[in-house]
């Protein structure tokens, strides 16, 4: 058992989850869902978003640096990683690093899609980082060498679901020429492979018809951070007559009213106060 589960409540340390800017929020409403009886804190490096067109490098640099910040200042019992872009080029890294769980979006989206998948051709749609790297494309032919797999990086997507536009004309028009490749090579799955996109699954159902089934990572993500918890006996069990009510905690580099009104459209009620955080100008 943790050193910190000697509580009548469990281990009461935070459930540390992080992304570029919004799309984390998929998964961060799944965990609270899920598990209503842990605290969460959300970091979004809005100002440093979006990761897909950066460099590798530059990615795995921010996902240590916001892992390390998040450590000091709240000493969570398991880090989160809610960008695909990061889990691709970061994730084994920060694995190595820190002494608590680490788990990703990545290979929880992909068993599920490959599960729902009749005819084993299967789509992943990602930023350009993410497509590039061949996270995927390994992972996919470990896990199910048998499937035709297509990736297409949908490159613009991020920057309308941060402004919060996810149902307009103009991402109608993106899609149709993005998803083009999916439709071409007739998959009958498709892996919404950025925590951003499920905002955007409205338009991307309707391009793609409703015989493709749209797979979000998010839900999956938070069975493996059950799954993760339960193995290294680090639950809180909210049940306890002693046990205060969980807390929901948001971090943002960038604009704190802009992530605090678009934030509370996009996960709900729990997101209340926004927290601003300057990395003073190291980026």
């Amino acid at each position: 058992m943790s050193e910190h589960a000697g509580s009548p409540a469990g281990d009461n340390r935070p459930i540390a989850i992080f992304d570029s800017g919004f799309g984390g929020l998929t998964v961060a409403r799944a965990v609270i869902d899920l598990l209503p009886a842990e605290n969460i804190v959300y970091f979004g490096d809005t100002a440093r978003y979006p990761y897909g067109p950066r460099g590798h490098h530059e990615v795995r640099w921010f996902a240590i640096q916001i892992t390390d910040w998040m450590i000091a200042a709240f000493d969570p019992k398991m880090i989160v990683v809610a960008c695909n872009t990061a889990t691709a080029v970061a994730l084994d890294e920060l694995a190595a690093r820190v002494s608590v769980p680490v788990v990703g979006v990545l290979e929880p989206g992909l068993r599920s899609v490959l599960e729902v998948s009749l005819t084993d051709r299967v789509g992943v749609i990602g930023t350009v980082g993410t497509v590039a790297s061949g996270a995927y494309q390994r992972a996919a032919s470990r896990l199910a060498p048998r499937v035709e797999l297509t990736c297409a990086a949908c490159p613009g997507f991020v920057e309308f679901v941060e402004r919060g536009e996810t149902d307009s004309e103009q991402v109608r028009v993106l899609a149709t020429r993005l998803l083009a490749p999916l439709r071409d090579a007739k998959v009958d799955s498709l892996l919404l492979g950025c925590t951003h996109y499920p905002f955007l699954a409205r338009t991307i159902g309707d391009v793609m018809g409703r015989d493709v089934v749209l797979v979000s990572s998010a839900d999956e993500t938070a069975f493996a951070v059950d799954r993760a918890l339960e193995d290294a006996d680090i639950q809180r069990d909210g049940s306890s007559p002693l046990a205060p009510a969980a807390w929901h905690r948001f971090v943002s580099t960038g604009d704190v009213e802009v992530f605090a009104e678009l934030g509370r459209r996009l996960l709900g009620p729990e997101l209340d106060e926004v927290r601003p955080h300057s990395w003073d100008g190291v980026e």
